[in-house]
């Protein structure tokens, strides 16, 4: 059998980080998978973590959980909602699974005694995981976004590796530049400089970018486009338009008002294909259309500020989920971050929630703004404002439950108070024998896990709606927690009215509980996190039933 050649598209960053490279790979991932090619993304992070789960989301923003468990980089998400497919593990490579790979290998005599280099070793490492990604895949088109922006140190291998495989092994190879175009307001016209010195440090490293795709507040002009095809040497027709849309899943029909996918498989001496974008046409005519009508939720977290500006992307997942349950039901959601210590130092929750339509408690780790959470979701139930809790916000939520209703004050989370005397969420025997050995790595419960829903429950009824979602009453979801309900509380908690409507098909732990209807029109949480599954194409059940109860 003749192993199939793939060919690469390798996008690149300039001036800045966190630019758009993600949404443009994605972008480009589509509109070649939608002529009928066989695509898979790959993304070559920078940093020497061997992945994203120990990272702070305000440093690196919300790890990104794919369907085996790997903790990765945000723009994992953005492949996945971008194709409507699962990324996976050898989809996700970082310089630290790259060097621990070369020195485990050299540890075990697998380079015969050879000195042991960056170059070929390292390079030639990243080249067997994108080949190895494309192998899995069965791939005609690998697009492999390169982290961080040219000129930085730390990804010159990742650069070297594309070169090594278009000039050295004669691979089909196209290099796509994206790259920042400023507009300063005192001079009111986009400036090409900053691109022009991000194209010379390609250049630099031996690497001729077939295209520039142009990132900026608005779309550059046929002068503008004149100058970087001259000073950038690539064709003026190459120079690709890449301004702020109303949404970035508006991308994919920008660049194909601009041929771009026919002129990069026209580079890799491929066939285009007749094309059909008539879903992503219908959902950029419901984003427009909900734009009439706002409602505004409340997240009650703490990975807000970075310095002394708020941070969006420590809580990326469940924005777009929101976003994609909102456009379905025709809304326009406008978050409002309320930092949970701010309860937790004596602000009143009425004064920092009543106007919220709905409230959610996302993901979180350790004691800080804890009680400010607890403080939150109490006002929420007591209140019947829609309350959806997410990981820590369902085992919060059971906490405020056992305080406020069974009566145990000092009901907690052994997270935060070990010494509890009502452990209502505690750890697993297994996961505690990790935690004493320090063992916290990609560790914890992490990936797809199938959970049993109850029927007649909202949880249910939510499910039920969207077929994609659930069969049989069993549900595939994601997890990435430590710390689980303490089942020697589910009786008690039940005969006061909590329900437990789902629970994992494996080990029978607590994976949702809620409020029944007639006592609270909506009060979920949820063990796992329904935000890393929502698509813009489907959006996640309980996102879509949250977002109608708050109407």
């Amino acid at each position: 059998m003749i192993q199939k050649r793939p060919a690469f598209v390798f996008i690149s960053g300039g001036v800045l980080s966190g630019l758009g490279k993600g949404v443009t790979a994605g972008s480009i991932a589509l509109l070649l998978k939608a002529r009928g090619y066989k695509v898979t993304p790959v993304k070559c992070e920078n940093y020497l973590n061997i992945d994203a789960g120990l990272i702070n989301p305000i440093e690196h923003g919300d790890p990104y959980l794919c369907n085996d468990g790997t903790e990765a980089d945000m723009d994992m998400g953005t492949y996945e909602k971008f194709l409507h497919t699962d990324v996976l593990r050898h989809n996700f490579i970082t310089m630290g699974q790259i060097y621990q790979e070369v020195i485990s290998r050299e540890r075990n005599f697998g380079y015969n005694g050879e000195d042991v280099e960056a170059i070929p070793h390292v390079t030639d490492e990243i080249i067997r995981r994108i080949y190895e990604a494309a192998k899995k895949d069965d791939a005609d088109i690998v697009v492999v976004e390169l982290g961080g922006t040219a000129g930085e140190y730390q990804n010159i291998l990742y650069y070297e590796a594309s070169r090594v495989l278009k000039i050295v092994k004669k691979s089909p190879v196209v290099h796509l530049h994206v790259s920042y175009l400023p507009t300063p307001s005192h001079l009111g016209e986009p400036k090409t400089k900053p691109t022009q010195l991000s194209v010379k440090f390609l250049l630099s490293m031996g690497i001729q970018p077939d295209f520039i795709v142009c990132r900026g507040e608005k779309a550059i002009d046929k002068r503008r486009r004149e100058r970087l095809a001259m000073f950038c040497n690539v064709d003026g027709d190459h120079v690709i338009n890449n301004p702020d849309e109303i949404t970035p899943y508006a991308v994919p029909i920008t660049f194909e008002e601009q041929g771009f996918a026919q002129k990069i498989l026209t580079e890799l001496n491929l066939e285009d294909q007749p094309v059909d974008l008539s879903e992503w046409r219908s959902l950029l005519k419901q984003v427009e259309e909900s734009k009439k009508r706002t409602i505004k939720i409340a997240i009650v977290g703490k990975y807000f500020a970075t310095g002394d500006y708020e941070l969006r992307d420590s809580y990326a997942a469940l924005m777009d989920a929101l976003d994609h349950a909102a456009w379905k039901s025709g809304l326009n959601v406008k978050a409002v971050f309320v930092n949970s210590q701010r309860i937790e130092n004596g602000e009143l929750p009425e004064k920092l929630l009543s106007d919220a339509a709905g409230i959610i408690v996302p993901i979180g780790w350790g004691p800080r703004g804890v009680e400010g959470k607890i403080s939150a979701i109490q006002y929420a139930r007591e209140n019947k404002i829609p309350y959806l809790g997410l990981c820590y916000g369902m085992q919060l939520a059971a906490v405020e439950y056992a305080r406020n209703v069974l009566g145990y004050k000092d009901a907690n989370t052994t997270e935060c108070n070990p010494d509890t005397s009502h452990p209502v969420i505690h750890l697993i025997p297994s996961q505690k024998e990790k935690m004493e050995r320090r063992a916290y790595g990609g560790t914890m419960r992490l990936g797809s896990w199938e959970c049993k829903v109850k029927p007649d429950t909202i949880s249910a009824s939510a499910y039920t709606r969207d077929q994609v979602y659930i069969r049989d009453h069993i549900v595939a979801e994601r997890h990435r927690h430590r710390y689980e309900f303490n089942d020697d509380f589910s009786a008690e908690i039940e005969s006061k009215g909590m329900i437990i409507s789902g629970r994992s098909v494996v080990e029978n732990l607590v994976e949702i509980i809620e409020l029944p209807k007639s006592v609270h029109p909506f009060f979920v949480g949820t063990q796992f996190h329904p935000e890393y599954k929502s698509r813009p194409l489907s959006p996640h059940p309980l996102f879509v039933s949250f977002l109608n109860a708050c109407l």
